[in-house]
């Protein structure tokens, strides 16, 4: 598993600045005034950084980048590397610059001297994420590494750190997932994985397909029917919120995608693997919960499944009965994310009775056609709840866009021999899932879903993030049970 910059704050000493090794991060505000740690670097680098300053080069920068000094003379640093940063910039440019430090960070440790920055914790944040690397399958020459990062400010008792590694953690968890191979990652390892969560205060419970069979989640098992991988659903609670109903959040977990008997085209079909983004989402947000022992009740739960065509696979035109009762004309087996949501979200609720529900899928191609790779599609049945999460998306920075429901939609999935079918035509194909689902949620329990299919793991490093997974969701949707827990709290 990938491990976290190790990030520590310390008062800060200008004395050693001079034989601080590795690399030394100054924060250089735009105006170009040099702070008391930075002006001790001019003095021992013999004016270079005031000559930098005063260049080109560092006019031309924008706020929140970086650039290096290399080897600079007078101190032991490998490299001074000098941000552009105004002292009260914005949680997003704080993250941007700690990006900036991050990916630069390599093998070798560092002493951050943010200056006057206020937003400290932002800039430790950006640090962590974006200094990930995926290199559990690589040959590596050398052993993997894992830098320590002092942040050395004037006052350290105000800053606190364990917030941004418990989200750290949870995020660098969902990429681990979503960042495996299939081989790997199987219905089994993933269940064990959420299992050693317990460790941090989690109650994790797996259920095995005779479980299943018994409550009747047919859809889920019906996914998994042509892979000798078992079906699992795994439920992880935390109850820290006293006796208030708790918020539900439900992942599709499909370990690998092949479409079934639906057999997707050859060409990027290993990308696949990914397609149980959801569920690793919803991993990452529990074990941050658990980490940073939010007082709220919260409980996770994915339907984890490999689809694969043999001769027990679901066939095009079954007709499958629902935990719910309802029964579904599945016409393309490809279409396998609702089936197994549509079971997890009934046993949620019928089990829970949460107050509020979100599941999270890499569910459509049409959401990325819609949206591409910036936003991710939002889905509800109550407004006051959907803008409460698209406000704490938006604070966090996660792309995210409401698109419509409507029984205009739901008509395109009616079928001539079940309740219902699992697709509809080719328009509006984000849309239909997300009708398949509502048909799954109880009128008074306010839901949402999140097609995340464009943005749990793209092609293109993010401001964030390398490319590959990027754990879009662990920072919303843990803002959001905050924000409703406070708001709770507050009517209470």
């Amino acid at each position: 598993m990938t491990a976290l910059a190790q990030l520590s704050v310390a008062a800060l000493d200008l004395d050693a600045i001079a034989a601080a090794s590795g690399r030394v991060v100054v924060i250089v505000t735009p105006d170009g005034k040099l702070g008391l740690p930075a002006r001790r670097i001019n003095r021992l680098t013999k004016g270079a950084l005031a000559r930098f300053v005063e260049s080109d080069g560092f006019e031309t920068m924008k706020d929140g980048e970086a650039k290096d000094l290399a080897y600079p003379t007078g101190m032991e640093a490998d490299a001074v590397q000098v941000v552009k940063l105004s002292n009260q910039a914005s949680s997003a440019l704080c993250r941007k610059a700690g990006a900036a430090i991050g990916a630069a960070l390599g093998k070798a440790d560092a002493l951050v001297l943010p200056g006057s920055v206020k937003r400290v914790e932002e800039l430790a944040l950006g640090i962590a994420f974006k200094h990930y690397s995926f290199t559990d399958h690589k040959t590596l020459d050398e052993e993997v590494t894992v830098p320590s990062v002092t942040l050395a400010v004037t006052k350290p008792e105000n800053v606190d750190l364990s917030t941004v590694t418990a989200l750290a953690e949870g995020v660098f968890f969902t990429r681990d997932l979503v960042s495996e191979p299939a081989n790997v990652l199987t219905t089994t390892e993933f269940a064990k994985r959420l299992v050693e969560l317990e460790s941090l205060g989690l109650k994790v419970e797996v259920f095995e397909e005779d479980r299943l069979a018994e409550l009747g989640m047919n859809l889920l098992l019906s996914v998994g029917q042509g892979s000798v991988t078992p079906t699992k659903m795994v439920v992880m609670t935390w109850s820290e919120g006293g006796d208030e109903a708790p918020i539900a959040l439900v992942g599709k977990g499909v370990v690998f995608d092949t479409g079934g008997i639906s057999l997707k085209p050859g060409a990027g079909m290993e990308d696949m693997t990914m397609d149980m983004g959801g569920a690793g989402t919803v991993s990452g947000v529990m074990k941050s919960l658990a980490l940073r022992k939010a007082p709220v009740n919260v409980v996770g739960l994915v339907g984890l499944v490999e689809n694969m065509p043999d001769g027990q696979a679901t066939r095009p035109g079954d007709v499958v009965k629902s935990m719910k009762g309802d029964t579904v004309e599945i016409i393309n087996t490809d279409a396998e994310g609702r089936l197994v949501l549509a079971d997890v979200l009934w046993y949620a609720q019928e089990t829970f009775a949460p107050r509020a529900m979100v599941n999270l899928a890499t569910l459509t191609g049409a959401c990325v056609v819609a949206l591409g790779h910036e936003n991710a599609g939002v889905f509800s049945n109550d407004d006051a709840f959907c803008n409460g999460f698209l406000k704490a998306a938006e604070a966090e920075g996660e792309g995210a866009w409401r698109l419509p429901l409507g029984a205009g939609y739901d008509a395109l999935i009616k079928s001539d021999v079940a309740d219902m079918k699992n697709v509809g035509p080719r328009w509006g194909g984000a849309i239909t899932a997300a009708q398949f689902l509502k048909r799954f949620v109880k009128d008074d329990v306010p839901w949402m879903h999140l097609d995340i299919a464009g943005v749990a793991s793209v092609s293109t490093p993010t401001t964030l993030a390398p490319k590959g997974a990027t754990g879009w969701g662990v920072l919303a949707l843990n803002r959001m049970i905050d924000d409703m827990n406070a708001e709770m709290n507050k009517e209470g």
